[in-house]
């Protein structure tokens, strides 16, 4: 998205995973004028960590012909968005307790956020993407994991301390699988890309045959999401069954937010959204069986604006969102002045 940029509004958006960091330019209407991608130190120092972060924030300013008014950064939680402390995240060890937005803020001396990358991704939608016309959005992304966001009136919700939000651990069996949080039954563990791989790769260990493990060389360990989606594709029977599962599943639980929320838009993101995307009709249908709200069929469900771009975009959004609203306890400014003025 080339943006022409002026002097105002231009902030940083940073996108901390486990293997990569990415950053852009982003302008006030959402547009990335630059963007770099570094791999992520996720096993070395804390100091190892955040100078790839860094070194990503210095590459951007480069590139950029006027002030930083903003660094807003998207992690992996646990953290807490009050703070900027990254708490214990499974998949960046380098980090515990670690005070990310006070150490960058301290480097550049500009206002730095952070929030978790679900979150972030979901204000992005409902400042800039597909939800910017609501005023109340339910964001989620499926990948490897199941994030959601409730952003209202372009605000997230964070609850009591900060870790309102996730949805993709509400349970909707408690007798079903085991969920890497260490619950039962969430629908992350049964309709993320890995719970959907596993639900297929076990049909086959059981003697099922299918196009499946064609598509995935042979070898059942390779069996992911996207092999299942093409063989959904091919036609393969059992693809059929398991993406048609996963699509009764998602419903129910997105009954249970309808019932909970009713939110004004529900927007799905994600690595695995291709695959579901030609069900999104289906499933805002079968709304109108899988909760209470007589009127949740007339919630639009449709796709995320925002596909690989959604963390580096969401952080700006962080910016741009504490700006409007004052900033208030999520803004963490710096002391030295070592960034652009």
């Amino acid at each position: 998205m080339p943006s022409s940029l002026g002097r105002d509004g231009l902030v940083i958006g940073v996108d901390v995973g486990g293997t990569k960091v990415a950053a852009a330019l982003v302008d006030s209407s959402g547009a990335i004028a630059f963007h770099t991608r570094s791999a992520m130190v996720a096993h070395g120092s804390p100091e190892d960590g955040l100078a790839v972060v860094t070194s990503a924030i210095e590459a951007v300013s480069a590139q950029a012909r006027g002030a930083i008014r903003g660094i807003g950064i998207c992690a992996p939680g646990p953290l807490d968005p009050a703070t900027g402390v990254i708490l214990n995240p499974p998949n960046l060890p380098c980090w515990r307790n670690f005070p990310l937005a006070s150490q960058v803020a301290r480097r550049y001396n500009v206002p730095v956020r952070v929030d978790n990358d679900a979150n972030a991704a979901g204000l992005a939608e409902a400042t800039w993407g597909a939800g910017q016309q609501y005023n109340n959005v339910f964001y989620f992304t499926i990948g490897t994991g199941i994030g959601t966001a409730i952003v209202l009136r372009k605000q997230i919700f964070h609850g009591r301390t900060g870790a309102a939000g996730e949805g993709g651990h509400l349970s909707i069996d408690y007798k079903g699988p085991l969920c890497a949080c260490g619950k039962r039954g969430c629908i992350e563990a049964f309709a993320s890309g890995p719970a959907i791989a596993r639900r297929a790769r076990a049909q086959i260990e059981a003697g099922c045959k299918s196009a499946v493990l064609e598509m995935s060389g042979g070898n059942v360990e390779l069996i992911s999401s996207r092999t299942v989606g093409q063989a959904y594709v091919a036609g393969d029977l059992l693809a059929i069954e398991i993406v048609q599962e996963t699509v009764d599943l998602l419903s129910f639980w997105l009954g249970n937010i309808v019932d909970l929320l009713e939110p004004d838009v529900m927007i799905m993101g994600g690595g695995v959204s291709s695959l579901l995307a030609p069900f999104l009709g289906e499933i805002q249908n079968k709304l109108a069986t899988c909760c209470v709200n007589s009127r949740g069929a007339e919630i639009p469900l449709i796709l995320a604006r925002y596909r690989e771009d959604a963390g580096m975009v969401g952080g700006a959004a962080l910016c741009f969102t504490a700006a409007d609203s004052g900033g208030g306890s999520q803004t963490i400014i710096g002391s030295s002045a070592q960034f652009l003025d």
